[in-house]
């Protein structure tokens, strides 16, 4: 039970801390928009030389020879010459992610989660509520923060993900993720044992991160917010 709650404490404080995945989601832009370039024969546009690891990875993703060249010393190193880029993302993702200098993060779903169940209830149909309305959200935010063409900047990165804290038994794969403990003479799986851990719900993520210098966003997400809970609470 301690090693469960500790890695699930884990998640919202460490893994899927606003920073942290703030970082993740600038590096993750900057990735695709890389190997796009490369695959559409652009590399000149993203700053890096023929011969860059990342560049040799994007031409050739299957090689596990030149995946292990991309280690942080490589990665790090290369954020100086991407900020020079002509592709706008590239270089302006990439001085964010040199100079420390994240997108602001606002948290939609705890934004709608207090909204729709101030006091914390966590009952099913709260919860099933609260999920609805993260997703008409999304689509929403999605939809108004599209990006037209390729050398331009997004207005927003949405962020969404979530873990569960202990999978349930899967006979045909084995009890490779669970926690077998003895009951008698048998092995039962911790879930079945514990009361702690059969009532850990999934932690669930829904965030946007947009520039602090873009004022406009803040009301296109508070407005698409807005929209989203009348329309779930019609539902």
């Amino acid at each position: 039970e301690a090693f469960v709650l500790g890695l699930f404490q884990l998640y919202p404080t460490v893994y899927f801390h606003k920073t942290t995945r703030g970082a993740e989601k600038l590096f993750e832009e900057l990735i695709v928009r890389i190997v796009t370039h490369v695959r559409n024969g652009d590399s000149d546009k993203t700053g890096l030389s023929a011969r860059h690891p990342l560049i040799r990875f994007a031409e050739n993703p299957e090689s596990a020879e030149i995946a292990l060249l991309l280690d942080d010393t490589v990665v790090t190193g290369s954020l100086s010459l991407m900020s020079e880029a002509v592709d706008p993302l590239i270089s302006e993702f990439s001085q964010r992610l040199r100079d420390r200098r994240l997108l602001k993060c606002f948290d939609v779903r705890d934004f709608i989660a207090n909204k729709i169940d101030p006091t914390c209830l966590n009952s099913p149909e709260i919860l099933s509520s609260i999920d609805r309305c993260c997703a008409l959200v999304k689509a929403k935010l999605t939809t108004d923060s599209a990006v037209n063409g390729d050398q331009s900047l997004p207005k927003l990165l949405i962020d969404e993900d979530e873990r569960s804290p202990y999978k349930d038994v899967d006979r045909s794969k084995g009890p490779l993720n669970q926690i077998m403990v003895r009951s008698g003479k048998d092995f039962v799986d911790l879930k079945e044992r514990s009361g702690v851990v059969s009532a850990l719900q999934k932690f669930k993520l829904l965030r946007v991160y947009y520039s602090k210098d873009n004022t406009e966003i803040v009301s296109e997400v508070n407005s698409a917010i807005t929209e989203g809970i009348a329309e779930c609470q019609k539902n």
